[in-house]
């Protein structure tokens, strides 16, 4: 889950080409979805009045909250734009709060208004989440970013395992997939090693701070992209590390607002 605000096939995804399409580092030959490679500069804006100035190739921003018009705009001036969802997790907040049926809202995830999801049930979860992947793809985004992927480590209300984090992270991959968009793996950095053909690039939070980053390695190894945010070390105690392990490395306020700090 953010600490901001805070798949059942498997399918492999194939490694990067060198002789890639045209864009922010897509390494797709045959143009079908981005994958963006290691080291790509990024900007991650979760909150506020989005700032379309920075200078990065890559946007990650709220999928709901932000139009078609304004990735049109991203796209324009050159940017990559991921649409950020919540899979793992609902949300009083969202339009489609109702449509989730109680049997499968769990305990409060830390953040006001958000509770974990049984992910064991995909016959309820998989049409609804869908739909969300559907509004990333008809926005123009390039990619998702689906957030609350671990909740099998939490205290979720649901006796969930290992096994069914890997089933429905694999289905929310599959779902990207479908629709033509690279998917990102949130954290989960411990079934990276089962989940790294299947997700495009992966998002981490403070790997630095809890020495964990080593372990992203196999998606840097796949010529897949790292993007990391740390929010409460200076860059001066991470930057160095994320540079010999080509994270795509930010400091970051909690809030996730325009502010950005890059290595």
């Amino acid at each position: 889950m953010l600490l901001a605000l805070l798949l059942a096939a498997c399918t492999t995804t194939p490694k990067p080409d060198a002789t890639s399409a045209p864009g922010p580092g897509a390494t797709s030959p045959s143009g079908d979805r981005w994958r963006p490679r290691p080291g790509l500069a990024w900007q991650w804006q979760l909150s506020g009045r989005l700032d379309t100035s920075v200078d990065v190739p890559v946007y990650d921003i709220d999928g709901f909250d932000h139009s078609r018009a304004t990735v049109a705009k991203l796209h324009r001036d050159g940017r990559k734009v991921i649409c950020y969802l919540s899979t793992g997790a609902w949300e009083d907040f969202r339009p489609d709060a109702g449509d989730f049926p109680a049997a499968v809202i769990g305990r409060g995830n830390g953040w006001e208004g958000e509770r974990w999801l049984d992910i064991r049930r995909t016959d309820v979860l998989e049409p609804l989440m869908a739909e969300r992947v559907d509004m990333c793809r008809d926005k123009g985004f390039d990619a998702v970013e689906p957030d609350n992927m671990d909740g099998y480590r939490n205290r979720t209300g649901f006796p969930l395992t290992a096994a069914d984090q890997l089933r429905y992270n694999r289905l929310i991959a599959r779902l990207a997939h479908e629709r033509g968009l690279a998917v990102g793996l949130k954290n989960d950095l411990d079934q990276i090693p089962r989940l790294v053909d299947d997700f495009d690039f992966a998002v981490n939070e403070q790997c630095a701070q809890y020495g964990e980053c080593a372990r992203l390695t196999p998606f840097v190894e796949a010529g897949k992209a790292v993007f990391h945010v740390e929010y409460e070390l200076p860059t001066g105690r991470f930057c160095a590390d994320s540079r010999r392990l080509k994270l795509s490395s930010l400091l970051k306020k909690y809030e996730l607002d325009a502010w950005r700090r890059p290595c």
